[in-house]
């Protein structure tokens, strides 16, 4: 019996628990696409609990109780994935060419050197917290949630004034199983590995780990209420079997507004995440990796480190800044940023090298001139 199925007129048809049903099957993007194409969708699209379940897909850290509450308090779940999902595009790097580069003064006064102290005393390292995920082959490896910033107690004390870094493994609260540690094994997608001569060779491994390594890095400024994501999402660069044979390297970050705080008005932003290899196929056992670095610091063009209290400044102004949701267009922010760094490094020692021959050729011409008179 042939059986016909009429269409239907208009959503009103359907309820309004159906409707969300097939929107809490949907990640992020997709969920704010619906809610652009009917007033229902919109309208059902507000619920919190639905963008609560999308952060728990994305960043399985927010289901801690603790972050949980925090980013309720700083505005909900939809805000965070707001703020947090589009990563960070700073474009401004071509403006700064190394000609129009600012020098710093030779002498500085106590009040250019430390800033305006009420300017200091509003951000404060405790208000900062930071939400790490990193995820291999769409299989989160680890979450970490670490409150405030390491050693930044006092405002007087060496934090402000020493190179700023952040060693996640290191200060993160530990995670409940296996002491915090985080392993990659080939049951999680890695490669087979007969030896570290053969993976030199052909760099099987290195390839897996650059093209199956997703990080995300989010900052949260509790008293300001706003968060913003660190990473590039996508590994920016890396090094092999450096400083050891069995070490990666990988390197994410962002380029990060300085304006008014640095004479180079932007910084970058490095995220470096090392595995160890502690076990290859050769040794009896399936190949296994061993998380044993995920740090943060700040670099000028120079690749100077940025201080404590600048860093504080760059964090808090970062977390208001241009952001996109085309990962394609943030990677080539960061590309931009390392053309530019590249060229000012060049220039810097064509400047050198002419000063060299300078010194050599003055030199010379002394010493001649010396002998001259003697002789």
């Amino acid at each position: 019996m042939a059986m016909s199925i009429g269409p239907v007129e208009n959503e009103a048809s359907l309820s309004s628990d159906l409707f969300y049903d097939i929107l809490r099957r949907l990640d992020g993007p997709t969920l704010a696409s619906a809610a652009c194409a009917c007033a229902a969708f919109c309208s059902i699209s507000k619920e919190e609990k639905l963008w609560d379940n999308v952060c728990s897909s994305m960043w399985p850290s927010t289901n801690r109780e603790d972050v949980r509450s925090l980013i309720s308090s700083i505005g909900g779940f939809r805000k965070f994935y707001a703020d947090c999902f589009p990563l960070i595009v700073n474009k401004e790097v071509t403006e700064y060419q190394w000609n129009d580069y600012l020098e710093y003064p030779e002498e500085w006064t106590e009040a250019e050197y430390y800033g305006d102290v009420d300017e200091f005393e509003s951000v404060a390292p405790s208000d900062f917290v930071s939400i790490v995920d990193i995820r291999y082959k769409d299989k989160t490896i680890c979450s970490k949630v670490l409150w405030g910033i390491p050693n930044a107690n006092e405002f007087n004390g060496w934090f402000y004034n020493c190179p700023f870094r952040i060693d996640l493994l290191t200060y993160a609260a530990r995670d409940d199983d296996n002491e915090g540690k985080v392993f990659l094994s080939v049951s999680d997608g890695l490669p087979p590995i007969l030896s570290m001569e053969k993976e030199r060779k052909d760099g099987k491994l290195w390839m897996e780990l650059r093209d199956g390594l997703r990080l995300s890095w989010i900052v949260v400024n509790k008293k300001i209420k706003q968060a913003a994501n660190l990473a590039s999402w996508s590994p920016l660069g890396g090094q092999r079997h450096w400083p050891t044979d069995k070490d990666f390297v990988i390197r994410f970050g962002s380029v990060l507004s300085a304006k008014d705080i640095l004479p180079c008005q932007v910084v970058e932003c490095i995220l470096i995440m090392k595995f160890r290899v502690i076990h290859t196929e050769g040794e009896g056992v399936q190949t296994t990796l061993k998380l044993t670095e995920l740090s943060m610091q700040l670099e000028d063009m120079e690749g100077a480190h940025v201080n404590g209290r600048n860093s504080l400044l760059i964090l808090k102004e970062a977390l208001s800044c241009r952001r996109s949701k085309n990962h394609s267009e943030v990677l080539e922010s960061c590309h931009l940023y390392s053309k530019a760094q590249s060229e000012l490094r060049e220039e810097k020692m064509k400047i050198e090298s002419r000063l060299d021959r300078l010194c050599i050729v003055t030199g010379i011409a002394a010493f001649l001139t010396f002998w001259y008179y003697i002789l």
